[in-house]
C-alpha cells in the first residue's frame, strides 16, 4: 500500500476542518488547487531543458513556451491574490456574524424572559424540564397499577358470580366505583391533577 504525503496531509486537514469556518476552509481549497496547478507549470518548465533545439527556430519555440508557462504561473498566482481579497471579506463577515450571535446569547435577559423561563421549565415545557420527566415517571405507575387493580377485580367479580348471572345497573355502578377508588388509592400521596392551558 502506497500512500503519499498529499494523500495523508489532505486526510488530516478533513479531520481538522470541522470546527473551521467555511471562508477558511475555501481558501485551502484554493491554495491546494493554486499549488498543484503551479507545480503542473514548473514540472512543464522542466520537461523543457530535456527538449533538444537545433535550430534558431527551435529555439524560438522553446523560449515562447517557456515565455507562456512563465505567463500561466503568473496568471494563477495573480488569480489565487485576487481571490483572497474576497476570502478576507468573507472570512470577516462569517467571524462578524458569529461574535453576533455569541453577543446575542450572553445579553442580560429581561425580568419578564427570566420569569418566563422559570414557567417553562417547572411546567416541563422546556425539554428535559424536571417536571416533564417526574409526570411520565407518575403516569407509567398510575396505568400499571390500574391495569393490575382491573385485572384482580374483574377475575373477583367472575369468581363471585355465577356463570350465566347477568349484572345490573347498580352492581356495573359499584363495580366502576370500586376501581375508581382503587386508582385514587394507587396515585401517590399529594399528587393533584390539574389542567394548564397554555
Amino acid at each position: 500500500m502506497n500512500i503519499s504525503w498529499e494523500q495523508t496531509s489532505g486526510i488530516l486537514r478533513r479531520m481538522n476542518s470541522a470546527g473551521m469556518l467555511k471562508s477558511t476552509q475555501d481558501r485551502l481549497e484554493r491554495q491546494e488547487e493554486t499549488k498543484k496547478q503551479v507545480e503542473f507549470f514548473e514540472k512543464q518548465k522542466e520537461n523543457l531543458k530535456n527538449v533538444t533545439a537545433g535550430s534558431v527556430e527551435e529555439i524560438a519555440d522553446k523560449l515562447k513556451m517557456f515565455q507562456s508557462y512563465e505567463d500561466q504561473i503568473a496568471s494563477i498566482k495573480a488569480s489565487y491574490n485576487h481571490e483572497q481579497m474576497f476570502h478576507i471579506l468573507d472570512e470577516s463577515t462569517e467571524r462578524g456574524e458569529k461574535i453576533a450571535d455569541a453577543v446575542d446569547k450572553m445579553a442580560p435577559k429581561t425580568p419578564e424572559e427570566r420569569l418566563e423561563e422559570m414557567v417553562e421549565e417547572a411546567l416541563g415545557i422546556e425539554e428535559g424540564g424536571e417536571l416533564e420527566e417526574i409526570m411520565e415517571e407518575i403516569e407509567e405507575i398510575a396505568e400499571e397499577l390500574t391495569e393490575e387493580m382491573t385485572e384482580e377485580v374483574t377475575e373477583e367479580l367472575e369468581e363471585a358470580l355465577p356463570e350465566n348471572a347477568e349484572l345490573s345497573a347498580e352492581e356495573v355502578a359499584e363495580a366502576a366505583a370500586a376501581a375508581e377508588a382503587a386508582q385514587k388509592e394507587t396515585l401517590p400521596e399529594g399528587y393533584k391533577p390539574f389542567d394548564v392551558r397554555l
